[in-house]
């Protein structure tokens, strides 16, 4: 049997592990218990996939959802693993197939759906079939402090026992009562192999913003990435569905997805974000872990996440190709008093709501972090980092201030009105304002009133956001979300403790936030032909065009340029599989490209004739090898399909005595195609 890392290059087409995998596979292959506490795009599904390629029987992979399950399989078989998901969503082909390939003794790796083993005829099924490993996916699940607990989970670690073999959990976010759980209920609480490795994800760019008009801002940060796939998190239903619309009205391809939508209609849109380039989702975090997808460019929340661990696997949805990716996350005074309410109103025993205060506190000091926010992150985790480069707080540091002085004004107001009001009524009184309110209360007359008068409202509003952000105060459920102070906040009111805030955030941006390129602009057009090809060889085959290669794959492509098969194999995930089904193709992409394209594209910049020869050359890639793809390589030299971009010919007479007869056969009709849909 060939070694991890020789499987590692010839099937999935990686020349090295990324960061912690190696030890974990290792362990798993030599059949320890083994708890895996990884990042979500780090890699967790080959530190299961490898060890079931290098073991005897099948391994079986208990994961939480049908569309997960699906896309991983389809992704094994990609790259020629055989592989099957035993799912309600089966068709009976489908299921056929995969019991065919268990009886044949080929399938390495079967999953399903921990709600199977409810079943009293799953464990003879599973001791009939030689499994030899069992991975838990999403291990978290198995724990009541995990935010997506599953009853059914429980059921595994009696499956462990009973079958006798090892076990491999994995998790992205654990924290130390989950961590316990899990190997209590899987392990019965004999410690396995513990792997706590590397929660950072550089490549994703972290950035935070105080709420001014939350949609503007969202499609704001869309329009700056139009065309990338991207997800959009929202705190309700209605809102999935109000800024879906608003996205579409600004021209994107945005759809919404909620608990609420009917199973069809849910799954549809999870094939659409498989399958489209390009397709932003606006949903609740009902849309999670079923997302595999691995060149989502960038993540926004426009409502703050319930717990530093919620952000952290939502923002790790994005770049899981390894590529650039990028975040945002809104946040106001309104998500604060919700999320404290939420858990105040909860039904959770005393001890879990002060670790759910805790957790939302750690997220809040993310929010109105002064430091680099990737350290302030890891630091959660129990890492340590210096300044990333890669957030807003490191590219801008944030403007501070002594607001020891503000934050003793405004506690001094809350406290001689009893903790009774809001944040605008205290603004009021800080700044001196008679309301009718005001006055009707007698508030005019106390000694706060118009102490704040060096701040204006704005700055106020910040001031009362940092202080619920550093849980100074927090809004009373049973007073209508009325501010009582903290004791954290007590040595503050004494002046024996000062307190660093941020100039308010709130402040109106003068342009639109720019997204981060991908390539250099010399590389662009050869990304952009790269991805035309990827989609059109996808939508042959009717699967996602990550499929294919994702986007990762294609940088390096468009970065290195490779000249024949030897170097296209050794391009990250090119492996054996790929390289037979597409590396002719691709290779005649890149060839012609940076062979002719670059220095006459740029003199079309700017003019209608670059857009149409960007389209020109889609078409020519498409029918490289004709509409058969078997012919022999035929291209256009980039100066000829300039030609045709600015004299745009009328009709086929005209194409043929630009083109040439052979050229003209080959693609003339879809040139004029073009043409005709450019008028």
């Amino acid at each position: 049997m060939p070694g991890a890392a020789t499987l590692l290059r010839d099937v999935f087409g990686f020349d090295a592990f990324r960061p912690g995998q190696e030890d974990i596979v290792n362990a798993v292959s030599n059949g320890e218990n083994v708890l895996a506490i990884m990042p979500t795009g780090g890699g967790k599904s080959l530190c299961f996939q490898l060890p079931a390629l290098m073991r005897d029987g099948v391994t079986v992979v208990i994961s939480p959802l049908i569309a997960l399950m699906r896309d991983q399989v389809r992704a094994l078989r990609a790259v020629g693993v055989e592989a099957g998901a035993l799912t309600s969503g089966n068709t009976d082909q489908e299921t056929d197939e995969v019991w065919q390939a268990l009886e044949e003794r080929r399938l390495k790796l079967l999953y399903i759906a921990p709600e199977r083993l409810a079943a009293g005829s799953a464990l003879g099924m599973l001791r009939r079939i030689g499994v030899n490993l069992i991975a838990v996916d999403e291990a978290h699940c198995v724990s009541q402090w995990g935010h997506d607990f599953r009853p059914d989970y429980l059921r595994i670690g009696d499956l462990r026992r009973v079958l006798d073999v090892p076990l491999a959990a994995f998790t992205a976010t654990a924290d130390a009562e989950t961590r316990d759980e899990i190997v209590e209920k899987l392990f019965d609480g004999q410690p396995p192999a513990s792997f706590l490795h590397g929660f950072d994800r550089p490549n994703i760019n972290l950035a935070f913003a105080a709420k001014d008009g939350p949609r503007r801002q969202i499609t704001d940060f869309a329009d700056a990435r139009k065309g990338q796939s991207g997800i959009v998190y929202c705190g309700t239903r209605a809102k999935t569905e109000t800024l879906a619309k608003a996205l579409r009205d600004g021209g994107h391809n945005a759809c919404h997805y909620h608990g609420g939508m009917e199973a069809e209609d849910r799954r549809i849109v999870e094939t659409r974000f498989n399958a489209e380039d390009g397709l932003i989702v606006v949903a609740t975090v009902a849309f999670g872990m079923g997302v595999d997808k691995p060149d989502i460019r960038w993540v926004a929340h426009a409502d703050l996440p319930k717990s530093i661990e919620a952000y952290y696997q939502e923002i790790g949805r994005a770049g899981r190709d390894g590529a650039p990716a990028e975040t945002l996350t809104l946040y106001g005074p309104d998500d604060i008093r919700l999320r404290r309410s939420q858990i105040d109103e909860g039904l959770a025993p005393p001890e879990r709501r002060m670790a759910d205060h805790a957790r939302l506190n750690a997220l809040l000091g993310l929010a109105e972090a002064q430091e680099c926010r990737r350290a302030v992150l890891l630091r959660y985790f129990g890492e340590e980092t210096a300044g990333c480069g890669n957030c807003d707080t490191c590219e801008t540091p944030p403007e501070v201030f002594d607001g020891t002085e503000a934050v003793r004004k405004a506690l001094s107001a809350i406290l001689r009105t009893d903790e009774f009001f809001g944040a605008g009524h205290l603004i009021d009184i800080l700044t001196g304002n008679e309301t009718e309110k005001v006055r009707a209360r007698g508030h005019d007359r106390l000694p706060t009133f118009g102490v704040g008068q060096d701040l204006d409202r704005r700055t106020w509003q910040g001031v009362f956001r940092q202080m619920m952000g550093h849980d100074l105060v927090r809004p009373d459920p049973e007073r209508h979300g009325a501010l009582r102070m903290t004791e954290t906040a007590r040595p503050i009111l004494r002046d024996e403790q000062s307190i660093t805030l941020r100039r308010d955030t709130l402040v109106a941006k003068s342009r639109r936030p720019a997204a981060k390129a991908l390539v250099s602009d010399e590389d662009a057009p050869l990304l952009s032909a790269l991805k035309a090809k990827r989609r059109a060889l996808a939508e042959a085959a009717r699967v996602p065009a990550y499929v294919v290669f994702t986007d990762r794959t294609l940088i390096e492509m468009a970065e290195t340029r490779p000249a024949n098969l030897d170097q296209m194999a050794r391009i990250s995930g090119v492996g054996a599989k790929k390289l037979e089904r597409y590396g002719d193709a691709f290779l005649q992409v890149v060839n012609g490209e940076a062979l002719q394209v670059h220095p006459t594209r740029r003199k079309l910049a700017g003019r209608d004739a670059g857009e149409l020869y960007d389209q020109l050359l889609e078409a020519q890639a498409d029918l490289a090898r004709g509409e058969g793809g078997i012919d022999r390589p035929l291209s256009c030299s980039a100066s000829l399909l300039a030609r045709v971009a600015s004299t745009r010919p009328r009709d086929a007479g005209e194409m043929a005595r630009l083109l040439g007869d052979k050229r003209a056969e080959r693609f003339g009709a879809a040139f004029l195609d073009v043409l005709r849909a450019a008028v």
